[in-house]
């Protein structure tokens, strides 16, 4: 099975489908709810650089390197961020989960854990992968957090990684999920998606 073939992935608070342009407005939406592209330390598209951003997801996914998703919340039917396959090595079945954004009123809830644990159980069940990445800006604490929170290890920091558009320059933390950890991994996620919420 090729990891960029299209795939639909469904949860109880989610569905993953192919992006596409029909996603646009709700993703306009989305994007506003927070103004997420004000946070420095991400790359989070601007409402009028959204058929950009869609535009270059599906050339990346035309080249084979990249399978961009929506995220359709169930209760609205809206799409509320966007997530992807990223910087796939069909070889060596790897990829890395990334390009991610929620629209702030989804953050930090069970949607978010489910489209995680989603994509790791197709990673890994699925496609087969060896090892699942993740990668993100020192700063982006909340990020850190989050991918930490799933289960993953930090590999490194590959410092003075990239140039950000505002000039900074960019150390990316470096996280994996490798395959001999996915059925613990997968445990923990179930049981946060069960725990009861206050």
């Amino acid at each position: 099975m090729s990891i960029t073939a299209l795939v639909t992935l469904s949860g109880q608070h989610a569905s993953l489908v192919p992006l596409s342009h029909e996603h646009q407005d709700d993703l306009i939406e989305a994007v506003q709810d927070g103004e997420l592209w004000n946070l420095w330390y991400t790359s989070i598209p601007t409402p009028d650089k959204m058929q950009t951003e869609i535009d270059r997801r599906l050339d990346l996914q035309r080249k084979g390197t990249m399978l961009p998703f929506a995220i359709i919340e169930k209760l609205t039917g809206q799409a509320v961020g966007m997530t992807t396959y990223m910087n796939v090595d069909a070889v060596n079945l790897r990829v890395e989960i990334g390009s991610s954004w929620y629209r702030k009123r989804v953050q930090r809830s069970p949607l978010n854990t489910e489209c995680k644990l989603m994509l790791l159980t197709y990673a890994f069940e699925q496609l087969h992968c060896i090892a699942v990445e993740f990668r993100t800006h020192f700063f982006n604490r909340q990020s850190r957090a989050g991918i930490e929170r799933l289960g993953a290890k930090l590999d490194g920091i590959l410092r003075q990684h990239q140039l950000a558009p505002n000039g900074t320059l960019r150390d990316t933390c470096v996280y994996s999920i490798v395959s001999g950890e996915w059925p613990t991994v997968k445990a923990h996620l179930n049981y946060q998606l069960d725990k009861p919420r206050n």
